[in-house]
């Protein structure tokens, strides 16, 4: 089908603005602009109950908690932002964050996770799987419903956190996988079709990688490209949201296929007409609603089969 109406209206707007793409600026004012575009689409910022900024001493990194009401240990989303591994924060995750936790409603709680260049491939994935590991022992935590999930960079590192997880703890309730990297280097109709000067297009792709790996080699590694996994066998249900407009959607879907196939209950959502990054943008994107309406569903289920 074609761009959905409110897509072409916003990219229209970024042709009529000459938008520049994020991959023509400095890192500085990537991240800058990116923080700034995806508050703009985020709509409003939702109250929730209690939001707590800590950072974890024996982690060292940042960590924000959002608790619905209700006392002692909750069932938990550990949510891991998108960015390419290289832009993106705790606050580019807030809006996301915010609408899950009043949903489900669960605890939801980001990881503030180390970016690339500065701190290149597999850094991300061990701060991930190691915050998973730190807060799946912690007191506010149900340790027998515990997913994880992400959008993007963060949905890569959530399906790589499964696989630590798998073989070293700790256990999985779920994994929420919104248009995740799974490839490097995929060559699918999708990323071929990706070239759209106003969107998020397969030269977006391109950078990100090369700032994450410092080695194309690395690209082979499951840990970076989730897909090349030996096994995807005993991997915890997926959810596996992906855009139709988005050239990271064929190897989202090849990835909910695999997990298929090796007997993990996944469910895959297509949303026609979407792009990518569609998911943070519920203050202008009706589908940006009814997905995240979709995973909160999901996300339900799982909590309450835990």
């Amino acid at each position: 089908m074609p761009l959905d109406p409110q897509v072409e209206a916003m990219r229209a707007q970024r042709a009529a603005e000459n938008v520049p793409q994020l991959y023509t600026r400095t890192l500085a004012e990537a991240r800058a602009a990116d923080l700034a575009a995806i508050q703009a689409a985020g709509g409003e910022v939702e109250p929730v109950h209690s939001v707590e900024d800590v950072v974890v001493d024996e982690l060292g990194l940042p960590l924000r908690v959002y608790r619905p009401a209700g006392d002692g240990p909750l069932p938990t989303l550990v949510y891991f932002f998108g960015g390419g591994w290289t832009l993106g924060s705790i606050e580019t995750a807030d809006g996301i964050c915010r609408r899950l936790a009043n949903a489900v409603p669960c605890q939801v709680i980001t990881v503030g996770y180390r970016l690339a260049p500065e701190n290149p491939f597999p850094a991300a994935v061990l701060d991930c799987h190691r915050a998973t590991e730190w807060i799946a022992k912690s007191w506010l935590v149900d340790a027998d419903r515990v997913v994880v999930g992400g959008d993007s960079a963060g949905g890569n590192l959530a399906a790589a956190t499964t696989l630590l997880a798998r073989d070293n703890g700790p256990a999985l309730a779920g994994q929420l996988l919104v248009y995740p990297n799974t490839l490097y280097g995929s060559d699918t109709p999708s990323m071929r079709a990706g070239d759209d000067p106003y969107l998020f297009n397969r030269t977006s792709v391109g950078w990100y990688w090369d700032h994450y790996l410092t080695d194309p080699a690395q690209g082979r590694d499951p840990l970076a490209s989730p897909l090349l996994a030996t096994s995807h066998a005993g991997l915890p249900p997926a959810l596996v949201i992906t855009a139709e407009y988005d050239p990271l959607r064929d190897e989202g879907e090849f990835y909910a296929e695999k997990l298929h196939a090796a007997g993990v209950p996944t469910v895959l959502s297509r949303y026609d007409g979407m792009v990518h990054g569609f998911f943070a943008m519920s203050g202008v994107l009706d589908g940006g609603r009814r997905a995240i309406g979709e995973a909160a569903d999901w996300l339900r289920g799982v909590f309450a089969d835990g």
